[in-house]
């Protein structure tokens, strides 16, 4: 009996043992989170992992098309049709100066945008901002509404600094309607393009086994960001054209006075 005893009362000390020291773990897990906590809040970013989040990269430029008071129809596009006057229009190659306007101002089924259909043969339009390089390296990104018809696609084309212009292998279209695409510059390999004939070149290395990719281009000061289509177009009707709506690029600005300064 008093074995029996001797026994129970162990086990019930371990029992016992268990329950406190299973108590004690749950009242240190709180304070522990909450430590963790606030040791990621220090760091910031959330988790408690101390690493930085990666925040998006700011709107740069917009191209909105507008229509200047007394111009009427469909013409070819000028100056005026862009809403921001501390954004300039480049045209590169004979027929980018067909680009037409299209569409009326206001309405929601035919907005006022740029069409193509007239332009017969390789074109590239690009956009500057007067006061600023554009970083595009790292977050830099860009947005715009497509609409296409046939093979045509629209291509993102930059134009350097150092007055190099390159066209990407980003290709978007959309044959039904106006959409809205995005992509990441950072996602994008690159060609050289002439600017007078609006076709690409090899990069200069020869071209060996085709190799016509341009090498890590430095996109951390761009003078000129704009699109490109490669094709001739086919005249009004549904052949073959693109139709872009809105245009905006986001990126760090490299103010151009600074960036001058710095080259002297």
């Amino acid at each position: 009996m008093r074995h029996m005893l001797t026994v129970r009362s162990r086990v019930g000390l371990a029992c016992a043992l268990v329950i406190a020291g299973g108590a004690f773990v749950s009242a240190q897990q709180p304070a522990q989170g909450q430590a963790a906590g606030r040791q990621g809040g220090r760091g910031g970013a959330g988790g408690g992992t101390g690493a930085a989040r990666a925040s998006a990269a700011p709107a740069f430029l917009k191209v909105e098309w507008v229509q200047p008071q007394g111009q009427t129809g469909q013409v070819a596009i000028v100056q005026e049709n862009v809403a921001d006057a501390n954004v300039e229009v480049k045209w590169y190659g004979a027929a980018a100066t067909h680009l037409l306007t299209s569409g009326t101002p206001g309405s929601d089924t035919a907005p006022f945008t740029v069409w193509s259909g007239e332009c017969d043969g390789p074109f590239a339009i690009t956009f500057k901002q007067k006061s600023n390089f554009a970083d595009l390296s790292g977050l830099g990104k860009l947005r715009w509404v497509v609409k296409t018809s046939g093979f045509h696609v629209v291509r993102p084309v930059v134009k350097l600094a150092d007055g190099t212009m390159l066209v990407g292998d980003h290709a978007d279209a959309s044959v039904p309607m106006l959409v809205s695409n995005e992509f990441a510059f950072s996602g994008v390999r690159w060609i050289k393009l002439d600017p007078m004939r609006v076709v690409t070149l090899n990069n200069g290395g020869g071209g060996q086994n085709n190799d016509i990719w341009v090498p890590n281009p430095d996109l951390s000061k761009v003078d000129e960001i704009g699109f490109a289509d490669l094709m001739p177009s086919s005249g009004h009707g549904t052949g073959g054209y693109i139709h872009l709506g809105t245009i905006e690029v986001f990126g760090k600005p490299v103010p151009r006075a600074a960036a001058s300064a710095s080259n002297r």
